[in-house]
Parts: structure tokens; sequence; C-alpha cells
């Protein structure tokens, strides 16, 4: 099995020795690595495996190489090699690659960035992005304003340290800093003087509004024809970021209105939002934007959906379609303080959260969209399928269900005709069908939640239909997905009916909503069983049903 992923390469050792070394290849992925979180190069592991070969030996002297030629070929990239000796016996190179503070380069003037388990170069517009994203000195660790720690609001600075103190994510050695060693410690201040960060979470109003990027927050209601009805604004930067989260939490009535579900003879409640995916939406707003960019956060409020509005850009490697998996920070300090606060989930979690709070509950899954210079997510207000939430809640209180767990059964109790591979592996954001099994189904196959039917192309998945029918999901059977035994059986009736048929004639008459594929297969089915025959080959194939003797 491969190690190969975000934080980890594998790497021949023949791409360092003889002939056929490429250390232009080497300083690139080191580039990549430097670039995004760090990681480790095990070299001397070859692609596909775990181990190296057994009785593989390093020569000492090609630590001191590595360290040589890395230097010569790369800019802003540090390395620390050792060789490890595996559990075989055979020994590899551990190259530690540590995440550079501004952008790493090769000495060639190229820059490349580590994305999921491959290494992609970055070039036209990129790289602009990517040095906004990595400056030399981070944003937050300014102190440009020269602000003395004294000029800090008295009160934000008590309460930020009061729910540090009492957090369970804190380690019991830091809370017993001082005051002024916790504020070092999560980058408020800096010999003295109160660093943008700071400023930013316990500073004052006029201290905020110089910094010219603090957050100012926008909500505007609209009705169901599109026009603005009602709007509350947080621009007077009276408020840190920590306090903008209760605040516009509690100022906003539709976050506090709720649907009242049938269940047997009493009701539910279900809140039109719920407080967990608001607050995930505005810390990502708040945490994960570009304070380096101007601009307001919007929350447009529409009869049926919540979007949020951000200025700047996902960070490089992130996309709309990978936002599930990657994660990237872009103001780690920030990111820090809000996790140990219990403020957000820890890193790469967040919109894991928002599906499973979403699908739990009948909604659709968070649609994020990202524009020239802005990034909108866009969550439902309504269920659509109430009788979703039964569901779900019924099997997470008898099998307590793992997250991903709850997020696939959502996704499948969605559709009650099921998902083929490929379609779940599309809502889920993965890169192929190997990556359902086990991370994303667990233990839903194994319990009898969901079952299958067919394999490779036409694998599909769906909800047991004992539990669909206990919860009043029952859905009509489409000509797409069709079972088997009924599609074969219009086959017959079609060829009774009109006999001497081209297959793509019958795909025509029954429905072009199924796929051709399956088609095809169901006609080889029924010849092998002796339901049909055939004359002819290739385009001049037709088709006759064989009558019961």
């Amino acid at each position: 099995m491969s190690l190969e992923h975000q934080h980890a390469d594998q790497k021949s050792l023949r791409k360092i020795t003889g002939s056929t070394a490429d250390w232009a290849a080497l300083a690139a992925d080191c580039v990549c690595f430097a670039n995004a979180s760090g990681g480790c190069l095990r070299i001397g592991i070859e692609d596909g495996e775990s181990l190296p070969p057994p009785g593989q030996q390093i020569a000492p002297e090609l630590l001191d190489q590595l360290r040589r030629r890395i230097a010569e070929r790369t800019v802003n990239v540090q390395v620390a090699p050792e060789v490890v000796t595996a559990a075989n016996g055979g020994s590899y190179i551990a190259l530690m690659v540590a995440r550079s503070a501004g952008v790493a380069s090769t000495s060639d003037g190229r820059y490349f960035l580590r994305v999921g388990d491959s290494c992609r170069p970055v070039v036209g517009d990129d790289v602009l992005h990517l040095l906004n994203d990595r400056a030399s000195l981070p944003w937050e660790a300014l102190t440009s304003q020269r602000r003395p720690v004294s000029a800090a609001d008295a009160a934000k600075v008590a309460d930020v340290l009061a729910q540090l103190r009492a957090s369970d994510r804190v380690k019991p050695g830091v809370k017993e800093k001082s005051d002024a060693e916790l504020m070092a410690h999560y980058g408020l201040c800096d010999d003295g003087l109160l660093t943008h960060l700071g400023v930013l979470l316990v500073g004052t109003a006029n201290d905020r509004a110089r910094l010219g990027t603090a957050p100012s927050v926008q909500a505007v209601r609209f009705d169901e024809q599109g026009q603005k009805i009602n709007k509350w604004r947080w621009d007077d930067y009276q408020l840190s970021p920590i306090e903008l989260l209760d605040a516009i939490w509690q100022e906003i009535g539709d976050f506090h209105e709720s649907y009242e579900l049938p269940d047997g003879l009493y009701r539910e409640k279900l809140p039109a939002y719920d407080r967990r995916v608001v607050r995930e939406l505005l810390v990502n707003a708040l945490v994960h934007r570009p304070y380096t960019q101007r601009g307001d956060i919007f929350l447009n409020l529409y009869p049926d959906r919540l979007e949020v509005v951000n200025p700047g850009r996902l960070p490089l490697g992130v996309t709309p379609q990978t936002i599930l998996h990657a994660s990237r920070r872009r103001n780690d300090r920030m990111a820090t303080l809000f996790h140990d606060l219990r403020l957000m989930e820890k890193e790469g979690t967040g919109f894991d959260l928002m599906y499973d709070v979403q699908l739990s509950q009948g909604r659709a899954v968070p649609v994020p969209r990202e524009g020239p210079d802005w990034l909108s997510v866009t969550v439902g207000r309504r269920v659509p399928r109430p009788e979703v939430v039964k569901l779900m809640a019924e099997a997470d209180a008898k099998y307590q269900l793992r997250q991903r767990e709850r997020i696939t059964l959502g996704l499948l109790a969605a559709e009650p005709e099921g998902l083929t591979a490929r379609e779940l592996v599309a809502r889920l954001e993965l890169p192929a069908v190997d990556a359902l099994r086990p991370a994303w189904l667990g233990r839903l196959l194994d319990l009898g939640l969901v079952q299958s039917i067919g394999k490779t192309q036409a694998l599909r998945y769906f909800v047991a239909p004992g539990l669909l029918t206990a919860a009043g999901l029952e859905g009509q059977t489409t000509l797409k997905r069709m079972e088997p035994h009924r599609l074969r059986a219009l086959i017959v009736e079609d060829l009774t009916r009109y006999p001497g048929s081209a297959s793509g004639d019958i795909n025509r008459r029954i429905g072009p909503e199924v796929p051709y594929r399956t088609l095809k297969r169901a006609l080889d089915q029924l010849e092998t069983a002796g339901k049909l025959r055939h004359a002819g080959q290739s385009k001049g194939r037709r088709y006759w049903a064989v009558p019961d003797a």
C-alpha cells in the first residue's frame, strides 16, 4: 500500500544515485512541500510499496550530498534527512521538509505546490496568488501600528484570556503562563507591541478601523422577488471578530425561526438554520479571509437559503471541487486561537461538519462558488424531504454512526433509488471509486443500512428498502435506475412487438435515459439465458425474442 498523500511522498533511491539521478525533480518536490504544509519524502521506497527492498543500505555520505544539492537548487527550503531502518531490515532516507516562512522556489525561478498526493507547478496569475498567500512575514504578525500592549481594550483582553484558561483545548502548561506570556504565545503581541492580530481581537475600535481590512459585516434579507426588505450592519469596528459571532447570531431573527415536523402524535422542531452551520460559515469568513484585501462580508438571506459572500478567493491549491478534503490555513495564529477557544472545528473538518448537519436534517449540502475576488457558500433553509430526518436520527441512535457514515447515508437517503458509485464519488468530491471504502461507506453495508447492486461501472448503492419504507421515503422507479429484471422484461416485451430490431432502436423505444451500456448488458444476459437470439455483427446486429417452449 502506498504511503503518498498531502504530507508524504515516495521516491526510488535511483532518483539520487548514479546516472539516473534527477536532482531537479527532487528540488521541485521539496519546493512543493515547503509551499504547502511541509512533509516527508521517503527516498528508497518504490511507488506503490510501503517498505524499502529488504537489505537495502544507505551510504552515510548520501545525506550530506542531499543537503548540499537541495540547498544549491532551491530558495527558502529547509530539509533534514535521516536514515531509517524499516521492519524488513531495509533502510531508506526520511527527508523532512519544513513549511517555508516565505515563498519557496527552485533556484531557476520556478514555483510548485503540493496538492493532495501530487506536485503541481504554479504559473501565470497563480504566482501572484501564492505570493499574497505566503508573504515573508504574515499580516497577522506585523506591528506596523506601533501600538503598545497597554493600548489594548482591557475588557477584551480579560475576556479572551479568561476563555483561553477555561478551555479544555488549551494545555495546562499554557494556562499557567502570565497574561503577557499568554498573549505572546497566541501572537497577540510581539516585543511589547500589539500585532495586527492583537489589534483585531483585543484592540480598540479606532485602532481596528485604522487597520483598513478589519472585517465589517452586512446582512440583507430578500423577499421571493429578490427585493431587499431588511438590512443589518456591523461596520463601526466596536466588536472584535470573536464578538461578531455572537452578535450576528443574536440579532438576525431568521436564525431563531424553526419548522415543526410531524413525528407520530407529536411534532418535532427543526431550526431554520442550525447554529453549528451558521457558526462555521461565519468562522470561515472571519478566519480564512485574506486580511490584505478590503471588502465587506455579506450574509444574503433568501426565503429558501443563506448565502455568505466573503472577499478573497480560496487559498491556492483549494477549489470548490476539493474543499471537502483539502485544507490550507491562511491565518495560522488566528485559526489556532479560534480553535482553542472552541469557536471552530479542527483544521479540515469544518465542511465535514456542515455536510453532516445539513444532510442529517434532510437539507442539501453546502454549495461553494468562487469568483475573481470573492468566495460564496450557500446553505439551504427548507427541508424538501422531512422523512430523511427520522431515518437519520433512528439510524444514528441505534448504531452511533461516524460522521462520514452519516454523510454518506444522508446523500443516499436523499435519493431513494440510490446513486451509482461514480455519482456518489462525485457528490463526495473523491478522486476515485476506491476511496469510498472503507473511509466513507464505513460500516453501512455490514450494518445493512446500505445495500449495493451491480459491478464495476454499474455498481449502485442505495438505502435498504425496509428503512425507506419505514421512513416513508419510497420513490418511484425510473427508467434510468430500473431494476435489472424489470429492464430485461421490458426488452423481451419490446422485441415481441418489434422483432428484428437493432439495439439502438430498442434503447430509443424503451427510453433514451437508460444508459446504452446497461441495455447492452441486459441483452447479453437475455441471450445467455436463451430468452432472445441475434443475427448479424456490429452495426448490422438484430435481435429476436425466443418464445417460451
